[in-house]
């Protein structure tokens, strides 16, 4: 049965990086794949195309992993990178409720509550994505690290800037975690080179191998059992 997926990002790049392995065997499967994007990610660079060259390269980038549906999400107020979290909630929620509406998606793929990295654009994309979804029937996971993972990993991210708050709690019952490899490893690459203004300079920094094998792996957790894990945690 071909099913439809729906990613709901903060800026060009989150997308690669989260789910760009995912998507791209989706693609292969046969299944539809639809990425939508809060903000242009202007504020990643200092050039006055910045929005204009991070869009030209979210473009190149979902083309390499077989993605050819994009929705920029459209509000009653402007979606500016790093400005997210000053959004009223009910026009962010509006705003991912319109795409969700537009494409019926029976999986949707986004950030868990704590953002990822602590970044505050993320961590609002996620509530409105959240909120949005919930009686539609789809299904919704958040992407995580496994444990496994930031024992690993955890350093250099600290060392690169990767956390802004912190690395995020360890996802304890993941609904998928996958290590890949061969031509699926090959594709999210491509995807993240695509973004060489986000990350030409972190690949000549740690090299090429390690890079691909720092963003080998992908896990994502269920919605509904990341918010029971912290209902308890706050009831504890």
């Amino acid at each position: 049965m071909t099913r439809t997926v729906l990613g709901v990002w903060a800026h060009p790049d989150d997308e690669a990086y989260l789910c760009a392995g995912f998507l791209a065997a989706a693609r292969a499967a046969g299944h539809r794949v639809v990425v939508a994007t809060a903000t242009r990610g202007e504020a990643g660079l200092t050039d006055p195309a910045a929005a204009r060259i991070r869009a030209g390269e979210l473009t190149a980038s979902l083309a390499a992993i077989g993605v050819t549906e994009h929705r920029w999400l459209r509000a009653a107020v402007p979606l500016t990178d790093g400005c997210l979290d000053r959004v009223p909630e009910e026009v962010g929620v509006a705003a991912v409720a319109a795409v969700v509406a537009d494409v019926r998606p029976d999986l949707v793929l986004t950030f868990g509550p704590d953002g990822m990295t602590g970044h505050d654009d993320h961590r609002a994309v996620s509530a409105w994505t959240t909120r949005a979804v919930e009686g539609t029937g789809a299904e919704l996971w958040y992407a995580a690290l496994t444990g496994e993972w930031l024992d690993e990993w955890g350093a250099l991210c600290a060392e690169t800037g990767v956390w802004m708050t912190g690395p995020p709690e360890p996802a304890a019952d993941p609904a998928y975690a996958s290590r890949l490899s061969g031509e699926l490893l090959d594709a999210k690459i491509a995807a993240l080179v695509a973004h060489r203004s986000q990350t030409a300079g972190l690949i000549a920094l740690v090299g090429e191998p390690r890079y691909r094998d720092w963003w080998s792996t992908e896990t994502f957790v269920a919605a509904r059992t990341a918010r029971a894990a912290l209902e308890e945690e706050e009831a504890a």
